[in-house]
């Protein structure tokens, strides 16, 4: 397989960018590693510099699944990001799927074009997980990243391979991406620092694999709106943070952001019939604040909401009902 060019790389990874829920920018030369990239996200703005190249087999006739990346046109070390994050990076064209490896391991290295590896399966597995991990003989960590998970793996990609390097360690990390329950015995003979960090993986993939049956469900469009352009988010009918709530796509719906905002605070609720209303409490609220600039427009897209083809995907009029009481609408 032909390695992409640089822009094609480039538009991969403003594309992983998105999917993981943040935006970005390319401010640098195309050509030159690393790329840098100003990121924007719920938490403010970050600096993001990549090293990437096109993954492509081994050519191992003894490991057939080895894919790997050939480090060309970089000198050695590697310049790190004083300022934010950086990453080591290969890309599948054809799966669009991402591996992330050592950057500490490999920021310094011999002349010519050293390469690094990972198993295709671990890839394979990233796309049903979001994250996967794979371990090497000499106990290095490379990750399978699926894109919508691009950004939860640039953020913690220090802890990922330093910690995953211990076999249980490892074992618990790969359970967590795999939504697998872990027991509390093994989670409890893992240090503090090792905890955290299989904590953290769990909560991001159930956070990114309930996102995925969202917007999956709902065709990626607003339920009230029905518009896509990657501006729609997964939103939870009954919060995360109240007893009962579950990370499944019957207690989701697609929005955009300032209706999911609203959703979230009231202003705005599904009923049982599955439309969508205006919160005359809340309303009353914002009139009396002058703050309610702009209503007759925003109002005119509430009534029936855009609902998944499969009616098993359809929200749970019980999980409704709970998030109208919880926010203390009437009816």
């Amino acid at each position: 397989m032909p390695a992409l060019s640089p822009s094609d790389l480039i538009d991969a990874i403003l594309s992983a960018i998105e999917e993981s829920g943040e935006s970005a920018m390319l401010v640098s030369n195309t050509r030159t590693h690393p790329r840098k990239f100003a990121v924007n996200g719920a938490t403010g703005s970050s600096s993001l510099w990549v090293y990437a190249w096109t993954l492509t087999p081994g050519g191992r006739p003894q490991l057939k699944d080895e894919y790997r990346i050939q480090m060309t046109s970089v000198s050695s070390p590697l310049q790190i990001n004083p300022f934010g994050y950086t990453a080591l990076l290969g890309f599948e064209p054809s799966l669009k799927m991402f591996a992330g490896f050592d950057l500490g391991r490999h920021q310094t290295f011999t002349t010519g074009s050293p390469s690094v590896q990972i198993s295709i399966t671990s890839l394979h597995k990233a796309l049903q997980d979001g994250l996967a991990f794979h371990r090497k003989d000499n106990n290095e960590i490379a990750v399978g990243i699926r894109p919508d998970q691009f950004m939860t793996y640039i953020y913690h990609a220090p802890s990922l391979h330093k910690y995953g390097k211990q076999k249980s360690t490892f074992e618990a990390l790969a359970k967590a991406s795999s939504l697998v329950p872990i027991e509390e015995i093994a989670l409890g003979e893992l240090t503090n620092p090792r905890q955290r960090v299989v904590q953290t993986v769990s909560r991001l993939s159930r956070a990114a694999n309930f996102r995925e049956q969202v917007l999956n469900a709902y065709g990626h469009r607003c339920a009230v709106t029905r518009c896509q352009l990657r501006l729609v988010e997964a939103a939870h009918i009954l919060p995360a943070a109240v007893e009962g709530s579950i990370d499944h796509v019957v207690n989701g719906i697609s929005l955009s952001p300032t209706y999911h905002k609203a959703f979230d605070s009231g202003l705005i609720y599904l009923d049982s019939e599955f439309s969508m209303r205006i919160n005359p409490r809340k309303l009353d609220d914002l009139a009396k604040l002058k703050l309610d600039g702009g209503i007759d427009q925003f109002r005119s897209f509430l009534g029936k909401i855009h609902l998944p083809a499969d009616r098993h995907q359809w929200p749970d009029v019980r999980m409704v009902g709970r998030a109208n009481r919880y926010r203390g609408i009437e009816g």
